[in-house]
């Protein structure tokens, strides 16, 4: 009985299995092909961060002179 049962539980597991990778290769391959869709929330905040890199890229530390000896006295 037992003999009987793996010899149609294994074929059909392996089957079961098989089948399911070609399924989720299939819809993985069909995500890959679709266009990534951005909210805007998110394409607004990349922009914001965006613009705040390109001011820290642009920034220029201030110089400044060393006080005066004779004034501190």
């Amino acid at each position: 009985m037992y003999k009987i049962f793996m010899l149609i539980a294994l074929p059909v597991l392996a089957i079961g299995w098989l089948a399911y990778w070609l399924w989720t290769r299939k819809i993985e391959e069909e995500e890959k092909k679709q266009p990534k869709q951005v909210s805007k929330r998110l394409q607004k905040t990349r922009d914001e961060v965006s613009d705040y890199a390109q001011k820290l890229k642009e920034f220029k530390k201030p110089t400044h002179k060393p006080p005066d000896q004779d004034s501190q006295v």
